[in-house]
């Protein structure tokens, strides 16, 4: 195939619209299933290549879950715990921890469940059963894979009235080294982002703490690979091999650290007790439950949230109140999180964010010219931050 006609571009009034290779190649793509459009290939090329740098770059099966050609999330096949599982909605799929491509996506699309509505997936590796079984029961508009197994393929045919859009892509295909793309008119070209990114870049540790763990250093460089294909400017949390907070395209370097940093918390209140024990009707859907959590999460309390008739609307019982006292003590006994950023942090105000989210280690390009008072306040918090020298802009 050597083009393929779109429905209409980014909106519908913008026709004609397709996606092809210039002197005719053919496209390193097939569509097993249903009509994808221009936004969702955006979504499948950027979120391919994440993936297929990740797996690279760690060896490990990786997914994505990629919403406005940015990540809600992305994660390597790291087992998930029975904490894990529930905060995931997965306790119920069978031999999950059997498929690191299907814990993989469990991470991705657990992380931000808000933000993944309607998602579009990358997978890294062949899609197997057990991964499309948790694909099969979320809303989501696509995926993008190397392949696919027979009985994976049909589950997700079977997904949005049989529309469910399955794209296959070559995973030996390599771009060419421009790249062009035009705006107003006027045509852009420059080279390719190929900078690779792996530990050699977190050896420049510039603060008074000089210890970064292995699996610090798996985290960064989970966080890094994301941000360069994250829209920016963007900042990424992340723990145990998955991003948890992606702040992106935020026109100032603190407002992507606290949007990030808000998306981390939540994730790590997830996982406190009160959330996995609350007492869900059993008819409640699960976009429903994930938007009801999140109001639970919210910074008033959520007694106050749910109100003294809304909570019978959810809940079989009402559920305890979790107070912002208690939130705020749970997070403060987060400790371990890394923190990357696709450009230098200005100042250290970013620094005392991210503390407030258990962050032990970062890595950012450095080169601000308030790289010392950066520096102080991580000494302050005996932060470990490594200079990486390489800015990841992405547009």
């Amino acid at each position: 195939m050597k083009k393929f006609e779109l429905k209409y571009g980014c909106n519908p009034n913008q026709k004609p619209a397709e996606i092809y290779m210039e002197h005719g190649k053919e496209l390193p793509i097939e569509i097993l299933n249903g009509r994808p459009g221009y936004i969702n290939f955006l979504d499948a090329f950027n979120s391919w290549q994440l993936v297929k740098e990740l797996r690279e770059a760690l060896g490990l099966p990786a997914a994505t879950s990629f919403k406005h050609v940015s990540p809600t999330s992305a994660a390597v096949g790291n087992p998930l715990s029975e904490v894990l599982q529930k905060a995931c909605f997965v306790e119920d799929i069978e031999g999950l921890n059997d498929s690191p491509m299907a814990c993989a996506y469990a991470r991705a699309r657990g992380t931000d469940r808000m933000c993944s509505y309607g998602d579009w997936i990358a997978l890294s590796d062949v899609c197997d059963v057990t991964t499309a079984r948790i694909i099969s029961r979320e809303v989501s508009d696509g995926i993008i894979a190397p392949d696919f197994e027979p009985e994976a393929l049909e589950l997700l045919k079977a997904k949005r009235g049989g529309n469910y859009a399955i794209v296959k892509i070559d995973p030996t295909y390599v771009p060419d080294p421009i790249e062009r793309k035009q705006v107003y008119g006027v045509t852009f070209q420059q080279g390719r982002n190929d900078f690779a990114i792996h530990e050699a870049l977190l050896q420049e540790i510039v603060t008074e703490n000089k210890e970064i763990p292995e699996s610090a250093k798996r985290d960064l460089i989970v966080a890094l690979i994301t941000l360069k294909y994250t829209q920016s400017n963007s900042v990424c949390y992340a723990v145990d091999g998955q991003a948890i907070g992606v702040g992106a395209g935020q026109q100032s370097r603190i407002h992507c650290t606290r949007l990030a940093g808000q998306k981390a918390d939540t994730w790590q209140l997830r996982q406190h007790p009160k959330v996995l024990q609350l007492p869900f009707l059993d008819q409640i859907r699960r976009a429903d439950r994930d938007n009801t959590i999140d109001l639970y999460l919210s910074e008033d309390d959520s007694d106050d949230v749910l109100g003294e008739q809304n909570w019978k609307k959810w809940f079989k019982t009402r559920p305890e109140p979790f107070t912002k006292e208690e939130k705020r003590a749970y997070l403060d006994t987060i400790r371990g999180v890394s923190l990357g950023s696709d450009a230098f942090f200005p100042f250290g105000d970013n620094i005392e964010r991210a503390h407030r989210s258990g962050v032990s280690y970062i890595a950012q390009p450095g080169g601000s010219v308030r790289d010392d008072h950066v520096i102080d306040t991580c000494n302050k918090y005996a932060m470990a931050m490594a200079f990486t020298g390489m800015r990841l802009f992405h547009h």
